[in-house]
């Protein structure tokens, strides 16, 4: 039983944002779902601390959410707290060749802080439009670089909500996946270490990948990015096209004829739209090429 009052109280004395029955629409870039039972925009490691041994303490369902680019939210919504890292957490520091960002700050604003200092190694990053933590927490990727290229270390809270620090070495970054995939623990902050480039250089590198993303990537519509994770051995958009399903629907969802590797909202897609198309062109795939696509956006539900 969420106590929103208990709750209110408790966001205030650590200075944080609460909206109680949020809709979630607006806070992935799929734009559907369903409300929350509360979303709780965090301003520091010490709040996200306290508010999850709150929430752990009293049986609350709670959940993590940064910018929403890689998330699906049930038509039903989620019955719990979101914790919102967003405005109010998105420091970025950057100090000789080494950047460090609040978990909420956007991984494009990261990309922009670094090329302004002339740093360089992040310009492939430039347009992945989600936050430095889920970057991290998915080690996110584009044209040959992913994060694990430019971490060094980062701080989260632990399982016992202890704010612990970890070097990359210890991450377990791998395709899609880290230290914290699937786990209780909370990214905090993250640093990188770049190399000194020329800032032009670097903006036009950068220019250049956005160019890539808009000529490729049915940017124009709303969806969560990359639908399903690349197969051993192939490309999910490549069996998706050899299987003529470019332009398949179910409801408001439909397989981008742009770009087949994307499901796309055309305006008024629910979860369930979504969710039967991804399983539909799944199972087509898997008969008549015999690969396994898996899902990579997470399913808050």
């Amino acid at each position: 039983m969420i106590d929103i009052s208990e709750l209110s109280q408790l966001c205030e004395q650590l200075g944080c944002r609460i909206t109680p029955e949020c809709s979630l629409r607006e806070y992935i870039t799929f734009r559907f779902g369903g409300a929350c039972r509360a979303l709780i925009s965090v301003n520091s490691p010490a709040s996200v601390c306290r508010l999850i041994s709150y929430m752990k303490e009293n049986d609350v369902k709670y959940g993590i959410l940064g910018r929403g680019s890689n998330v699906i939210v049930s038509d039903e919504g989620f019955d719990g707290v979101i914790l919102h890292f967003g405005a109010d957490f998105a420091g970025i520091e950057v100090s000789g060749n080494t950047i460090r960002c609040d978990a909420g700050a956007l991984l494009a604003s990261a990309c922009v802080k670094a090329q302004q200092a002339g740093l360089t190694g992040m310009e492939n990053l430039f347009g992945i439009p989600g936050t430095v933590g889920g970057a991290l927490y998915m080690n996110a990727g584009a044209y040959g670089s992913e994060m694990k290229d430019v971490v060094v270390s980062a701080e989260y809270i632990d399982e016992n909500c202890e704010l612990k620090t970890i070097k990359a070495e210890d991450m377990e970054l791998a395709y899609r996946r880290s230290f914290f995939s699937g786990t209780d623990r909370v990214i905090t902050s993250v640093t990188m270490e770049l190399q000194s480039g020329d800032p032009e250089s670097i903006k036009a590198a950068m220019s250049e990948c956005m160019a890539r993303r808009s000529s490729k990537q049915p940017l124009e519509y709303p969806s969560a990015g990359s639908t399903f994770k690349r197969p051993e051995g192939s490309y999910a958009s490549l069996l998706i096209e050899q299987c003529g399903l470019k332009g398949l629907t179910c409801g408001g969802a439909m397989v981008s004829e742009k770009h087949s590797g994307f499901v796309i909202n055309k305006g008024y897609a629910t979860c369930a739209d979504v969710l039967e198309l991804c399983e539909k062109v799944s199972s087509i795939v898997k008969e008549k090429t015999g690969y396994q696509l898996e899902l990579e956006p997470v399913i808050l539900r």
